[in-house]
């Protein structure tokens, strides 16, 4: 299926198209059009299958004739890692430079208060990790009480991570009405739990065979000594 037959906006289609993508994926073909109609999101996808798009694209067209309400934070992308909230936020940038959307990327390691400027000159979506999320929380550095839809990418490595209690503290402050997607590339009895406390009569897709990895992944497994991880790293390095 062609980009162009999921009904979105040309302004979407021009980006897309300056990328050099014509044909959807089977995940941006299954997620796009439960995405546009409202509806929450389960799915059961691997990084490499172009999942990000997937939730990116329709996100932003939601946005785009969604109520307007300039400057304030309407979306939250949550991911586990500071390189997947770059990752994210770049696609947000490069699929909507055709809309009038400011977006800023949250993560640790780096100064907060370079994130505290850009968010309070107003931003519409923000992607971020969880802990420094947190930390622009207690600091009341951001308002996430317009937030008309959540994203939790990579659901099942943030729970591996032991961020499950941060993602509690943020889904309390969202607003109870918004649109929930919910990524990962498994679905444990922990992802079940966390769907059902968080998705409302979700969509539910699956691009592949149940908790297996993406075909263009190889996994290998080097057995070795707890004491000598460090050292068979420095190794393989």
């Amino acid at each position: 299926m062609l980009f162009n037959q999921l009904g979105l906006s040309a302004e979407l289609l021009r980006a897309v198209d300056e990328k050099g993508y014509k044909e959807a994926t089977p995940i941006q073909q299954q997620a796009i059009p439960h995405i546009l109609e409202g509806h929450d999101l389960l799915a059961g996808a691997q990084t490499g299958t172009g999942k990000t798009a997937g939730f990116t694209l329709p996100l932003l067209q939601r946005l785009q004739h969604g109520t307007v309400n300039r400057r304030r934070i309407r979306a939250l992308v949550l991911t586990p890692t500071r390189e997947l909230a770059a990752e994210v936020g770049e696609s947000v940038r490069a699929y909507g430079r055709y809309l009038p959307f400011r977006t800023a990327v949250i993560f640790g390691g780096v100064s907060i208060n370079t994130q505290i400027d850009k968010l309070r000159k107003g931003v519409d979506v923000v992607v971020a990790t969880p802990g420094r999320l947190l930390d622009h929380m207690q600091q009341g550095t951001i308002d996430l009480s317009a937030i008309e839809v959540l994203v939790l990418d990579e659901a099942d490595r943030m729970l591996d991570m032991g961020f499950i209690r941060d993602i509690r503290k943020v889904l309390k402050v969202l607003p109870a009405e918004r649109q929930n997607l919910l990524f990962s590339a498994t679905f444990s009895d922990d992802i079940r739990n966390l769907a059902a406390r968080t998705l409302n009569s979700p969509a539910e897709i699956q691009v592949a065979q149940k908790n297996t990895t993406a075909d263009n992944v190889i996994q290998l497994v080097y057995p070795v000594d707890k004491l000598r991880k460090r050292e068979l790293l420095s190794h393989r390095i």
